[in-house]
């Protein structure tokens, strides 16, 4: 039996649909071009099949995807090519790390996200008063600190009309756990300007003398007593009472996002950061690709143990600064030294593959987005 045409034979086999893996493969069949799709192409195409029903465009569109990112070019099988004295071996697609089925994924999710419509912002709600503005006027405040929560409760004050900045505008230093803050940072990035994986990113974070700048809640609010007094800041570590500081009843939280879900926007990020100009880019990640990941299930993002005792130390810190310089704290300081809740310390490679999988069956069929 020829190699080359019993990979042409599952070529076929998965196009129409099919299921069996490469190992057991037997059946044999034409060319249809001049060149074999990628094992990691072949391989993500037969993991679609068996996570739903693969829709005809979708199986073109992974046959012909590339594999963007840092990792291997696209590989052979094994079997049905011969082994090369330089470049890569021919593999055994069902072998293959699932890191490598999410690259080809993530290039083929930033295709989808590249071609949502991003309407032109509505126009403002009129503005209301607020505690934090006395006297007529427009709301002045400003959301500082933690940037997940902060940007989510920014986002929907200015849907209300009232967006940030102004003449004595007091200022809100949002903040929690600093185990907490420390995935909370990582997360917004994935979702906005890209980062690092999360154990890279963790390692450098902790590996300094001070937490990051956002996190530093110490470092944030006495900034900002500076620009603008006691009377105009809160330092808040309660979220509960964020809606009524900010007078803003249906404010809500930010929405549960699982490590999972983080590295996928991550991953999906990188690509569309050469397909589209960066404030777009940001706003597809957190108008289009957010929504279809709240919820999704899986457990969420902590801090490893091997960090604790660095976020411990760091927390000591801001507690005691923040204690001892007598900032106006809403909430209690004892949050700061909140030890991590469970969850998993990185995410899963499978979990991401999983979730990426779905993504792909739901955009093909118009099922979220």
């Amino acid at each position: 039996m020829s190699g080359e045409r019993r990979a042409w034979g599952w070529h076929a086999h998965l196009r129409a649909g099919g299921t069996t893996p490469w190992v057991e493969w037997e059946g044999e069949a034409d060319p249809v071009g001049r060149f074999l799709p990628g094992a990691q192409q072949l391989e993500l195409l037969r993991r679609l099949h068996l996570s739903g029903t693969t829709t005809s465009v979708l199986t073109e569109r992974v046959l012909a995807a590339g594999a963007p990112g840092r990792g291997r070019p696209d590989l052979e099988l094994v079997g049905a090519a011969r082994d090369r004295r330089f470049g890569p071996r021919p593999v055994d697609p069902a072998a293959l790390p699932d890191d490598e089925l999410v690259r080809v994924a993530s290039g083929l999710l930033a295709e989808d996200l590249s071609g949502e419509d991003l309407p032109d912002p509505e126009p403002a709600a009129p503005a209301r008063r607020s505690w934090l503005r006395r006297g007529p006027g427009p709301v002045h405040y400003r959301l500082v600190g933690d940037p997940w929560p902060a940007t989510r409760a920014r986002e929907q004050l200015v849907a209300q009309g009232r967006p940030p900045g102004g003449r004595d505008e007091r200022v809100v230093v949002v903040g929690g756990d600093l185990a907490g803050m420390l995935v909370d940072l990582w997360l917004a990035r994935c979702f906005s300007s890209g980062t690092a994986s999360w154990p890279e990113w963790l390692d450098a974070a902790t590996g300094r003398r001070t937490p990051p700048r956002r996190a530093d809640l110490a470092r944030v609010a006495r900034y900002w007593r500076g620009e603008v007094g006691d009377d105009r800041l809160r330092v808040v570590l309660d979220p509960a009472a964020l809606p009524g500081l900010l007078d803003a009843p249906g404010l809500t939280p930010p929405p549960p996002v699982s490590a999972a879900a983080g590295e996928l926007a991550r991953r999906v990020g990188e690509v569309l950061g050469v397909l589209v100009e960066r404030p777009v880019r940001v706003r597809l990640l957190r108008e289009h690709l957010l929504p279809q990941l709240t919820g999704s299930g899986g457990p969420p993002l902590v801090v490893p143990e091997s960090r604790y005792a660095w976020v411990r130390q760091q927390a000591e810190r801001l507690h005691r600064t923040l204690g001892e310089e007598g900032y106006p704290v809403v909430g209690d300081l004892d949050v700061l030294l909140r030890p991590p809740g469970n969850g998993v310390d990185a995410p899963r490679d499978g979990d991401v593959l999983d979730l990426a999988l779905r993504l792909l069956h739901e955009n093909a069929t118009g099922g979220v987005g």
